[in-house]
Parts: C-alpha cells; structure tokens; sequence
C-alpha cells in the first residue's frame, strides 16, 4: 500500500485533533443537559451487534456514547417518565405556548444583545444622549414584553373558550341523541328527525311506535284506534312523508346510476296523498301539523274546506300539491267541477280517513261514498275503475304505486272475521255488504286489504287516562245558575261549554255576557271567518270560555283546556268521548263536569256503563254561594228578555223596510196619535226598567259572591281567617286599581270571600265524592219524580175544578 505523504499526515492529525475536541465540547455540553441525562436513563437496546462483537461496525455507528447508530425502545410506562401523550387539542396549544416562548426569548435576547453591544458612552453630552437611548430602548422592550405576554393571555382565553364550545356542543349533541334516541327505533328519514328535534317531539307515542313501522316500512294499510290527543295525525303524517322521500332518494340514484328519468320513480306535480276529516276546523289544525314537517322536505300541503273563496282554493289546486286535507263536500264540489288536480287520481299513494267513526254516522257525508269510488282500484285490474280514472292521462306502471289507506278513528268496533270479511269483500269489488257494521263498512270501500294492521289502543273506558269525570245533579232550569258558579268560582284555565242544539249556545253565550264573563262562541252556522276568529281568540287567552256545539268536538288540538262541561249530554256515546278529549290531551290533565237533569240521569247512567264506569264524582258545590248566584242570574235573565224583545221588533222593523224598499214601495203608518203616545211611553218604561236592572246587577257584580252567612255590616262577625283577611287585601288593591285597564289575557279573577279561586280539577280532587251509578236505581228514580210530578198535576186540576163547581153553584143560588 502507498503510504501517505508527510503534509497529508499533518492535515490529517489536525482533523483528528479538531474532531476530538469538538467530541469533547459536546460531551461536557450533554453532561449538564437535564434531559438527555433522563433518556439515557432509559432502557435502551441495540438494534444492531455491539461494538465487541463487531469492531469494523463501529466505523459506521461511532464509538462514542453519543456519536449516533439505531436503538429501539422497549415497552415502558409513561407516567414512570413522564412522557404523557397529548391530544390534538394539546398539540396546537403546546405548539402556540412553543412560539410564544421564542417570542420573549428573541425580545430577551435582543436587549442583552443590544445592551453588550453598545459602545461606552463618551463624556459630556453624549452620556446623556446615550442614557436617554437607554432608557427609550428599555420602554420600547417592556411594552414588547407586555405586548407579547397580552397575546399569550388573550391566546390562551380563546382556547380555553374554544374548548367550552366544543365541549358544549358535544354535550348538547349527546342530550339530543339521548332525548330523541326513541324516534331512531322507527328508522325515519334524516329530514324528519331534523323536523321532530325542531318540535320538541322527544318520544313517539304509543298509536305512533306502533303504526309506523307498520305503515312505512312494511307497506300495510292500518285501522288505527286510540285516546284523543294521542297522536293520530303524525301516525299516517310520517309514513306519508317517508315514502315521498325515500321515492326522491331512489329517484335521484336511478338518474345517477342509469341516467333514467326521475319521473318513472317519483312524480312531480301530482297528487300523492288525500286525507279527509269531518270538520273545518279539523282540516285546518291537520293541516297546520303536517306543513310543519313539510317545510324541511319541500311538500306541498293544501286544505279545501267549505266557507272559503272556491276560486282561491283553485287557484291553489293549480300548484298541483302533493297532499291535500280536505272535508268531503268541498272535495266533491270540486270533483265534479271537473278540477283535474284533484279528477287524476292514478298516482294517489295515500288515502286517509281521519275520525272515521264521524264519518258514517247516518244522514252524513253522502260526498264521501262518491269521493270513495272514483278512486282506482287496489288490485291489479282495472275493470272496475270509475270513468272518471279512465280518462286520466297515462302514466308508466311504475309510478302507479300500491295504495295505502289508512282508517283512524278515537273508538273501534271490529268483528272477530273482519279479515275474512275484507277478502270476501275485496272480490266483489266495492259492492256493499251486509252483515258489517259502520267502520268495516267504510274500511271496505275504501279498498282496504286483508292484511291491514289493526291497531286499537282504546282502553275498556275509551277515555283519556288522565281525565277525571264528574256531576251535577239539577233542575233543567237551574243549569244557568250552576254553570255561571263554575266559571266564576273556578274559572281558571281554557273551559269548552258543550250544548246540542245552537238555540241553547245563543241562550247561555247571552247571559254570560250580562253577567260579565266574556266567552266566544262556535257553531256550523257561522262563517268560516268567524270560525276561525273564535277559536284564534279562545287560543290567545289563558282563561278563555268557549261555548260551542259538536263540532268542536273533533280533532281541536288547543292547549290549556282545563275544564269541559257538558250543559246538554250529547246523543252517543262517541261525541261524549270526543267531547271530553278537548281536555287531558297528551300527558296533561284534566276535568269534565256533566250538567244532569232529572230526565237526563237514566241517559248518564246507561253512557257510564258504557265506558265501564260503576261509579262517578260528584262536583263539590258550597249551597250557601248559591242565593246570592241566583239573584245575579234572576236579573241577568229579565235583561236578557227585554233585550231580546227590542232587538227582535227592530229587526222585523228593519226586515219590513227593506222589502218595501226593494218592491219600491212607501210604507204608511196608519197607528192613531194615542196608539203612538201609548207605543212611545212603553218604549220609555221598558228602557227605564232596563236601566234600572242593569244598574243593579252591575252593583252586584261589583261585589264579589259572598256566602249567605256572611255580613256586610259585620264581616267579622263570624270570625277572620287568614283566606278571608288575604282576600280583603286584595279587595282593597282591586279598588285602588279600578282605574286600570287590564287586557283579557290579564283579566281579574272573581274574588268570592271565605273560599279560594282554585280550579275544578283541585277543587274535585280536594272535596269529590263517588257515587254509584245504577242504570235500573236512576231509572226508577226518574219513574217515580214523573209519576209523582203527574199526581201533583192530577191534584192541581182536581182542586181547580172542585173550585169551579163551587163557584158556580154559589152563583146559581145567588
């Protein structure tokens, strides 16, 4: 081998010797560096052989302890040497803390640069001019400082109000899947759980976790039955909206996949759904409750009722919606009007009938049996469609879906065979069949099929659970008084007053309001403005009196109602139940009080078996309020008649004049001056009698009700109790406050002195008492008052004759 020139041994002893030191500089540096001293006390292994065993190897991984090479680090504790391991979110933060660090470092280090760098200040003026620098350099470096310290603070509150945010939300996000984690069984789509969590629903009810899947996933028709407020409406509303989404779906992939058109799998611009309901006011509520699901899903929803502008609800209809709530007079109005929305019924996916047990009853809906058969046929053949389904325009097959009906109703009464019956009944083909009674009937016709699930909720009772029912017995004249003292002394919350007959609702809304209690009315003859105006002014107040007739019996979904009364019993069973479903909807609770005269007791009687009640509350009445109630309703009374008198004659006064005006004739007054003089001083005395009447009642009703012990001289003669002293407090606050007008959501209540304002649902759980309710005990009873009520007729006439013949045999001997 050639050995190396003497220059190149030099250059080649200098490097070793440079190399050697800076071995040794970086050696004495590690020894004091704190943490290299604890990774080399780590347990470290070789991954490759040791420098004995190999000494060639060392050329390339060195010989030093710190010259380099490849270990591998065994399994270890962390916590043992305090190498814990960060999250993300510590990253970026210790990262953030990593440059603030180096910020003051380099503020740090560039004052000390600055302070060894400057040069020694010569005497005289440039001393001062050098401690004036100094000083301003040292200012300019503490508001650095502080500076940079101010976005470390201002750093770290961010994080830490990032790191609340997210922990919110997660929490938020974790309490919603909790809350809503019921509705996730049903397997609904996205949108509609975006929809439910907007509402608030938190659970499905029991009609809804049953009829859903049945009706959504599986394709069936379904008879529903359960407990008004229960939920019916999102029951056929969901699976509705799941079908017309999961068509969308499937749609939008067919074009993705195939390059199809979207129409074969969901159509546009045609009517998918149509659900009647027997009411306007119901139509209007279902309809309100399912365009709140639409808005997230882009559906269409439209209600055709009567009472409304006809060429409006055209002019809707030409939007062509893809659901439609509707009563079926207006339905069929247009129907055979010709309106081709609503005449193309060869893509209906949906045809529901909402309280259905209203729609059969006799003499009803005529337009709904002619509605049911212009609808096309449920089977595969078309022999038996109308004319009407022939002349629609053709479609793919694949658009003309199954047609699902859906039949729900608050009772149900089904036979055993009732499926039997369906497949019989389904080849005939929409002929009528004997033998089924009211809701098999319209099932039938309505083309539902053999398989339908059957759901019926109802309890042996039928009513709400959390309804308490109660009674008052007394006389059919008194029924005035008796209700002016519940709304009076326990009119707290929204109470529904229920008659039969709309001569009955005229005559209770009309004293009520001589009396003071504001109420609104509702009843099939007003309009449908008028209606609707009823029933936003009951919402809008907390205490709001409705007086109506039956057809507020079905569907209102008004919050609040506390208290329904039953001032005449209605003539079924069922529109007892509806009735007294306006209250304790949902989970709330509430009260039914049943105004009971002697001839209706028998009827109470045979409606209580019915719901398999035995026995029943009586409503707790104080006796000793009523003589004052009385005299208020005695005065109310004799206004309302003298009222009604005037208002009676000006109106046949009126009706005459516009006749003679219309025939262009001139009425002639042919009265002589004295019959005119008698008419003016009548006038004048039933006015003044008015006036005084009025004057008096409004002195009473400016007192509160007081009891018949009680005395106005002395009102501490029968002693003071803490109720008694409060209520005179605020007696003495009212009287300050008379000035004041208060809104109807903020009405005063009726002070009655020596018992609190509570309202009948408290006051019937607090005082009530059962009473047993025997069919044949009332029926006898009522036997017997008639029978002695006849005995004392049959004694009257027996006296008067007797007393005649007298007075005519003293006359002929005269």
């Amino acid at each position: 081998m050639a050995t190396p020139s003497p220059p190149q041994r030099q250059q080649e002893e200098k490097q070793s010797v440079s190399l050697s030191k800076k071995k040794n500089q970086n050696r004495k540096r590690t020894k004091h560096d704190p943490e290299l001293e604890r990774l080399d006390s780590l347990p470290w292994n070789s991954s490759l052989p040791n420098e004995e065993e190999d000494d060639t190897f060392s050329l390339f991984i060195g010989s030093g302890d710190l010259d380099g090479g490849f270990l591998s680090l065994e399994e270890i504790d962390e916590s043992d040497y305090g190498l814990d391991v960060p999250g993300a979110k510590k990253k970026i933060s210790n990262k953030n803390s990593k440059l603030k660090k180096q910020k003051l470092e380099e503020v740090t280090e560039g004052s000390r640069e600055d302070a060894e760098d400057e040069p020694e200040p010569a005497e005289g003026m440039a001393e001062e001019k050098n401690v004036k620098a100094k000083k301003k350099k040292k200012k300019s470096k503490k508001k650095k400082a502080k500076a940079v310290q101010q976005e470390d603070e201002s750093a770290t509150v961010i994080d830490s109000k990032d790191d609340e945010k997210e922990q919110m939300l997660y929490e938020d996000e974790a309490e919603a899947y909790a809350e809503f984690y019921a509705w996730n069984e049903l397997r609904l789509h996205p949108l509609l759980m975006k929809s439910i969590s907007r509402l608030g629903f938190k659970e499905p009810t029991p009609i809804q976790r049953t009829c859903i899947p049945a009706a959504a996933h599986q394709g069936k028709d379904v008879i529903g039955a359960a407990e008004t407020g229960s939920g019916k409406t999102l029951a056929f509303g969901l699976p509705i909206f799941q079908r017309l989404l999961e068509e969308r779906e499937k749609a939008a992939n067919m074009l993705e996949e195939k390059g199809e058109e979207a129409g074969k799998y969901a159509p546009k611009g045609v009517l998918r759904a149509l659900i009647i309901t027997p009411t306007r006011e119901l139509t209007l509520q279902v309809t309100d409750h399912l365009k709140e699901f639409a808005k997230d899903i882009n559906v269409r929803v439209v209600p055709i009722v009567g009472g409304m502008s006809a060429e409006k609800q055209e002019r809707l209809l030409k939007t062509r919606p893809e659901v439609i709530v509707g009563t079926p007079g207006r339905l069929w109005e247009l129907m055979s009007g010709g309106e081709k929305h609503l005449v193309e019924l060869h893509s209906l996916s949906f045809f529901v009938l909402d309280e259905a047990d209203r729609m059969v009853e006799a003499g009803h809906f005529r337009e709904l049996q002619s509605i049911i058969e212009m609808l096309p046929m449920t089977s595969g053949t078309t022999d038996g469609q109308s004319q009407n389904t022939q002349n629609c325009v053709t479609v793919s097959s694949l658009s003309r879906k199954k047609r699902q009906t859906f039949v729900f109703s608050a009772t149900l009464a089904l036979s055993a065979d009732f499926r039997k019956k369906l497949k019989r009944g389904s080849l005939k083909s929409k002929q009528s069949t004997d033998g089924l009674n009211s809701i098999e009937i319209l099932s039938e016709r309505a083309g539902m099929k053999p398989n339908a699930a059957i759901v019926d909720l109802t309890n042996a009772s039928i009513l709400a659970k959390n309804l308490e029912e109660s009674f008052i017995e007394c006389r059919e004249e008194d029924k005035d008084a008796y209700l002016y003292y519940i709304l009076s002394i326990h009119g707290e919350g929204r109470t529904i007053v229920f008659c039969t007959s709309i001569a009955a609702l005229r005559h209770i809304s009309s004293i009520l309001r001589i009396l003071g209690v504001n109420v609104s009315t509702l009843h099939a003859q007003m309009q449908q403005r008028a209606r609707l105006k009823a029933i936003d002014r009951f919402r809008a107040n907390e205490h709001g009196i409705l007086v109506a007739t039956d057809v507020a019996a079905r569907g209102l979904d008004i919050p609040g109602v506390r208290t329904v009364v039953h001032y005449q019993l209605p003539h079924s069973a069922e529109v007892y139940v509806h009735r007294s479903g306006r209250t304790a909807r949902a989970s709330s609770d509430g009260c039914s009080i049943a105004l009971i005269s002697p001839n209706d007791s028998a009827k109470f009687a045979s409606l209580c078996k019915s719901f398999a009640k035995e026995s029943i509350k009586h409503f707790p009445l104080e006796s000793s309020y009523m003589p004052e109630v009385m005299k208020r309703l005695s005065l109310a009374r004799q206004i309302d008649k003298i009222s009604r008198k005037d208002s009676q004659e000006r109106a046949n006064k009126s009706w005459l004049e516009r006749s003679a005006e219309s025939l262009e004739l001139v009425v002639e007054n042919y009265d002589s001056e004295e019959e005119r003089v008698k008419k003016f001083k009548q006038k004048k005395a039933s006015s003044n009698h008015l006036k005084k009447l009025q004057q008096e009642l409004n002195g009473l009703l400016s007192r509160p009700l007081r009891p018949k012990t009680f005395s106005h001289r002395y009102p501490t003669a029968a002693g003071v109790t803490h109720l008694i002293q409060h209520q005179f407090e605020e007696l003495a606050k009212q009287n300050g406050d008379d000035n004041l007008v208060l809104g109807e959501n903020k009405r005063r209540k009726m002070v009655v002195i020596g018992q609190d304002c509570v309202e009948p649902l408290q006051a019937l759980r607090s005082a009530g008492h059962e009473v047993h309710m025997d069919v044949k005990e009332r029926v006898e009873k009522r036997r017997n008052a008639e029978s002695l009520r006849r005995k004392r007729k049959e004694e009257k006439k027996r006296l008067r004759d007797q007393r005649r013949k007298q007075k005519k045999q003293s006359q002929g001997r005269e």
